[in-house]
């Protein structure tokens, strides 16, 4: 369903913006690079390997366990009646032990242990969609900021060589002080927005180097999204059988059953079999009169049986783990309760903003062309004398509000179709047929270390995965510009000021 995301070739349609270079950046390469390098991404299959180890940490209580004591005694003060005493001795054992019958102690905590993994790797999978529709909302507000950067960068131009034309007018008696004042008002206040909209941009920009790693390249416009739910009802009910993190609730929630049962063991009995070997050796140090004896200097003893215990009383620390166990469990299914609720609260909202963003596209694009129609229409009459100034000033105001608003729906939109897929469970890696190499494989892990005993193995030091934004240069609001030709009109075309009008540099 989500592969034609990014395999799809339709883009949006949007509004003449910036010259793409060459080198252009797609959407496919921003969720790559995040699927790369993103730290909170990398950090949570750390995390996940780390769940891993709980499996045979687990298993290990359930194995053969030997262990070897040794030591030395140097008797450096003795009884003066005892002359058989050797001076040192040295001793040493083997003993191994292997459980037979724990309770089910072990049993439990491996299963739990195993369901804790799977919940692991549903948190992964929600990782990965929160990554990915952060890395898309980075995008598109990019998009959107240099699309209304660029308008307001070209409204300012257009504001400044109204001003001239009006200042022009003004010196030959055709407009009063007043008209100037509003052109000048006008562009003051345009060059503010200007300015707000610099700011965003780069803020925006800034975010996107967090979220993605590098710098925005000339951004492309996404692809179009794939089909998406006809309804809410439909988008919460795949949400609730896919949506990695409600699944990893309620595998969280199943481990917590078998946590009971580890508690219950501890007021079970206990049964290992047991064997060792010892050996001992006086170092040669025994007295004389102990030789004569026919006292050994060295000797060795070995044994084997059963080992059996009965906890009878604790102090109720068994009971009271138990109850402990029980009240997280149901910790654990309020859990569940809540993300249920988050879910439904994210797929229904997120399908209320991409209909309404739908809605106001639509309402946004007739407001454009109609306050294009209008602009031209009170241009033209302005060359005959029945309009103001000020009212080529609020047309064009108005078309520059409704074409901002057009920008910001589209985006939102976008992001809120994108937050929608994420909330039913598709917009995970495997979901988004990345290019650039083999996707993380969760499980590959886990069976790489599920059954090991070595005691003495690692993997080494750590190493960062995650790429450092140190070194990225700060981010600038420069777009290239691609003026509207409809907004890049002066005000005034009378004849007789055409040439002042149209200067952009004139004073």
């Amino acid at each position: 369903m989500m592969r034609g995301l990014l395999l799809g070739s339709v883009a949006l349609v949007g509004l003449a913006m910036s010259a793409m270079p060459a080198e252009a950046e797609t959407l496919r390469d921003a969720l790559a690079k995040a699927y790369a390098s993103n730290p909170t991404l990398t950090g949570q299959r750390a995390a996940q390997r780390a769940t891993d180890e709980n499996v045979p940490i687990a298993r290990a209580s359930g194995l053969p366990g030997v262990a070897a004591t040794g030591s030395v005694t140097d008797n450096i003060l003795q009884a003066n009646n005892n002359f058989l005493n050797p001076e040192r001795s040295g001793n040493g054992a083997l003993n191994l032990s292997v459980p037979l019958f724990q309770g089910g102690a072990v049993k439990n905590a491996v299963r739990a242990a195993e369901t804790r993994v799977d919940a692991g790797r549903a948190t992964l999978r929600g990782v990965e969609a929160s990554t990915f529709t952060n890395v898309v909302a980075a995008y598109m507000n990019v998009i959107r900021d240099e699309a209304i950067t660029s308008l307001n960068q070209q409204n300012v131009r257009v504001l400044e060589v109204n001003l001239q034309a009006s200042k022009d007018r003004f010196q030959v008696g055709d407009l009063t002080r007043t008209d100037v004042a509003q052109s000048e008002a006008r562009l003051a206040l345009a060059r503010a927005q200007l300015q707000q909209a610099e700011a965003q941009l780069i803020s925006s920009r800034e975010n996107y180097v967090a979220v993605v790693g590098t710098p925005p390249l000339a951004l492309e416009q996404p692809p179009a999204l794939p089909k998406l739910p006809a309804s809410p009802n439909e988008a919460v009910s795949e949400a609730l059988n896919l949506n990695p993190n409600l699944i990893a609730a309620r595998r969280q929630a199943d481990a917590t059953r078998y946590d009971i049962n580890v508690a219950r063991a501890n007021r079970l009995p206990k049964l290992s079999a047991v064997t060792g070997g010892t050996y001992f050796t006086y170092l040669g140090s025994l007295p004389p009169a102990s030789v004569a004896q026919g006292v050994p200097n060295s000797g060795t003893a070995a044994t084997a049986g059963l080992q059996f215990s009965l906890p009878i009383f604790q102090g109720g620390r068994p009971a009271a783990q138990v109850r402990q166990a029980e009240a997280q469990r149901s910790q654990a299914l309020e859990t569940v309760t809540a993300t249920e609720r988050n879910v439904i609260a994210q797929a229904r909202s997120a399908y209320a903003v991409w209909q309404s963003s739908q809605q106001v596209i639509a309402s946004s694009e007739t407001a454009v062309n109609a306050n294009k129609l209008s602009l031209e229409g009170v241009r033209a009459e302005n060359s005959v004398g029945t309009r103001t100034v000020l009212e080529i000033l609020n047309a064009e105001q108005e078309l520059l509000n409704s074409q901002v608003t057009l920008v910001s729906a589209r985006r939102d939109a976008y992001v809120a179709g994108f937050a929608l897929l994420a909330a039913m469970g598709h917009a995970e890696a495997r979901d988004l047929g990345l290019e650039g190499g083999a996707l993380y494989d969760p499980v590959l892990n886990y069976k790489r270390v599920r059954n090991r005993i070595n005691d003495f193995a690692g993997d080494g030091e750590p190493e960062p995965v995650a790429t450092s934004t140190a070194q990225t240069p700060a981010q600038t609001a420069t777009v290239a510009r691609n003026f509207d030709p409809m907004l890049d009109t002066p005000v005034d075309r009378s004849p007789a000021l055409t040439t002042g009008a149209s200067s952009p540099n004139r004073q």
